[in-house]
This record gives C-alpha cells, sequence and structure tokens, in this order.
C-alpha cells in the first residue's frame, strides 16, 4: 500500500497559488485514476483507490501548510505505513520554475510543510517530488510569492506542464518504484 501527500492550504483563497502544487497536482492524479478526494479523514481529504495492483490513497491535508505533519502522521500510523511509502508533493523556491525534481529524501530546506513532516515524524526519508517555482524577486517578500498566483498565460502555462510531469513522476512511483521515478524524471536542465 501507498499514498502520495500533496501539499497545500485549504480554501479558495490560496487555490491555484505557488504554494498548491501538491494540491493541484493531486487533483491532476486524482482524474487520471477516476478517484474522488471527498473522504475526510486524518484532517485531509482523502481518496483510495487500486492503482497496478495495489492499494493508493491520495491525500490532501486540511490543516494549512504549516501543520502538514499533523495528517501524515496520522495516516502513517492509520495504514501503517513507512515514510519510503509515503510520497510527498511540494513547491520549492530553490528550483528554477517548472523544473521537476524527484528525490528518495531528504531535510525540509526552507520549506515550513516539510519541516513540519520531519518535527511530527522524526524522518526525512520521504520520498517526493518537487515543482520549482523559482526564486521570489527582489521587491516581494516570500510569503507573498508563495501564496501568489500565476499571472500570466505563459506562466499558467510552464506551471501546467509542470504540474501534468509532477503527476507522472508520482503515478511512476507508485508503479515502479524511487529509483525508475528519480532514472525517468531528473533530467538535466540548461542553465
Amino acid at each position: 500500500m501507498l499514498a502520495i501527500v500533496g501539499l497545500g492550504n485549504p480554501g479558495e483563497k490560496y487555490e491555484h497559488t505557488r504554494h498548491n502544487v501538491g494540491y493541484d497536482v493531486i487533483s491532476i492524479i486524482a482524474a487520471k485514476l477516476d478517484t474522488p478526494i471527498k473522504k475526510l479523514k486524518f484532517q485531509a481529504t482523502i481518496g483510495e483507490t487500486i492503482y497496478k495492483g495495489q492499494k493508493l490513497v491520495l491525500i490532501k491535508p486540511q490543516t494549512f501548510m504549516n501543520l502538514s505533519g499533523l495528517t501524515v502522521q496520522e495516516a502513517m500510523s492509520w495504514y501503517k505505513l513507512e515514510p519510503k511509502d509515503m510520497l510527498l508533493l511540494v513547491d520549492d523556491i530553490d528550483l528554477p520554475f517548472g523544473q521537476v525534481r524527484v528525490r528518495a529524501k531528504g531535510g525540509p530546506g526552507t520549506h515550513n510543510g516539510l519541516r513540519h513532516i520531519v518535527q511530527c515524524t522524526g524522518s526525512g526519508d520521504f520520498p517526493r517530488v518537487r515543482v520549482g517555482m523559482g526564486a521570489p524577486p527582489p521587491e516581494w517578500d516570500l510569503a507573498d510569492w508563495v501564496l501568489s498566483k500565476f499571472q500570466t498565460e505563459e506562466e499558467r502555462k510552464i506551471a501546467f506542464d509542470a504540474y501534468m510531469t509532477a503527476a507522472d513522476a508520482a503515478l511512476c512511483w507508485a508503479e515502479h518504484g524511487i529509483d525508475a521515478a528519480m532514472n525517468r524524471f531528473n533530467k538535466r536542465h540548461a542553465e
């Protein structure tokens, strides 16, 4: 059994912001698998399905980003999962905008949602798919940047393409494992 957790903030105010990558990618995966994300459990909305012969749970924490660890910890306990069995979908300001990176594990960096997950579970051994949002422009506050929406059609297209890639990477992980997902999706990008 596996779980994919899309980090984000609940509520209309935060829909489709840079910080809600996880929610948007979970929605894409749910559509691909025809799995509604409606059940309330673990302070989250979830959807359960069978994918490639294995139970797969799609999770959108409803705790707000900075308390994501509460949902992850509860889901791990309920389903008896190890960190390696849960894939996290997150935004990353340290990656160029639109770049997708798959990692087997790692520290939280500057991401408060990841920091809370590590704090609650005592582990950074969660595989993750990170979607680059790029650093905020000098005149922007970090919080304002990650909670902002994409302004142009070009930005929305880059984000959508990255989200589709992230969804494919997550499903690759679910079917073939983290090494296969890293090998397939961690392409070198020209600087």
